[in-house]
């Protein structure tokens, strides 16, 4: 049987077009590996290596300008044994839950407000901003004025409103210094929470709310059966990053207290770093930072997993 041109012909267009696509397919992976290549470089130099050489730390008794012993699980035995960690356990954990909280709130509540129709509404959304803007250090050195026990603005306005006839001093107090941290750390974070917030407020259809209002449903209803199941995700999402955010937290809370008094501000960071800086001990440091680990971890994969499952 005679075979025609364009049966022979045909293969032969068919194999360098599937030689051309296979090259073109290999160039485009080449590309995507060179555009991930510094995401990747930077993830493995600032993530992985420190986060894995903490863990080669805690596991050493290592000091400042001496060579590490191994002594496997020994830090975090002496740790179990201590009951400054345990102390320092119950604040971090008081802490996170309290300004979490109140910035969920207060930042709900912001974005709720600035969500309406008034003038000079987006420079309300602009001066809102500004205890998230301003350097943290800055804004804590402030409010160490704020909190003197001498020249407190607080403690004056309070003596002329004739509610209190003596000071406080607010961080020379165990409980009143805890209270102090977890305020300013609510002033501080509520901005941007809010500003969160009001972008998840604004993803809502008016239309939901007409339909609702003709059917007669009150504004607490509309609250309760729109907004907060519309906004779920984003309140699910902001609450993980919030306490991400602050259980790690150490810049506010060693600027005002430096951990005092008598240990009643010291968090897991603040800790870890008079510890492993200020002592010298590198390896207790880094067990230090560490035991934070397990109760971050099991946070976010509940969070995770429920998000997924909605």
């Amino acid at each position: 049987m005679a075979v025609g041109p364009a049966s022979v012909v045909g293969p032969a267009r068919l194999a360098a077009r599937t030689a051309r696509r296979r090259g073109v397919l290999e160039r485009e992976g080449v590309f995507s590996w060179l555009m991930l290549a510094p995401g990747v470089a930077f993830l493995l130099a600032f993530v992985a290596y420190p986060f894995f050489y903490g863990i080669f730390l805690s596991l050493q008794d290592r000091r400042v300008a001496s060579p590490g012993v191994f002594v496997g699980l020994a830090n975090f035995v002496t740790l179990a044994q201590d009951p400054i960690f345990w102390q320092v356990t119950r604040n971090t954990f008081v802490y996170t839950t309290v300004a979490t909280l109140l910035k969920i709130l207060g930042g709900l509540a912001m974005a709720l407000v600035i969500n309406q129709h008034f003038r000079g509404r987006n420079l309300a959304r602009a001066f809102l901003l500004l205890p998230f803007i301003v350097p943290t250090v800055l804004s804590t050195v402030a409010w160490m004025w704020i909190l003197d026990p001498t020249f407190s603005v607080i403690n004056w306005t309070l003596l002329q409103t004739g509610l209190v006839t003596q000071t406080f001093s607010w961080l020379g107090n165990a409980t009143l210094a805890m209270v102090s941290i977890i305020g300013v750390n609510t002033w501080r974070g509520v901005p941007f929470y809010g500003i969160t917030l009001l972008a998840g407020l604004q993803t809502i259809s008016p239309d939901l709310y007409e339909a609702a209002a003709i059917d007669g449903a009150s504004v607490t209803q509309r609250f309760w059966y729109i907004t907060l199941p519309v906004l779920k995700p984003v309140l699910i999402i902001v609450t993980m990053f919030s306490v991400i955010f602050t259980f790690s937290d150490f810049q506010l809370p060693y600027v005002l207290t430096h951990g005092g008094p008598a240990n009643a501000t010291h968090l897991f960071a603040t800790w870890a770093f008079d510890i492993g800086m200020s002592a010298g001990q590198l390896g207790m440091g880094a067990a230090v930072a560490l035991a934070m680990l397990p109760a971050l971890s099991l946070l976010i994969v509940a969070l995770t997993l429920y998000l997924r499952r909605e």
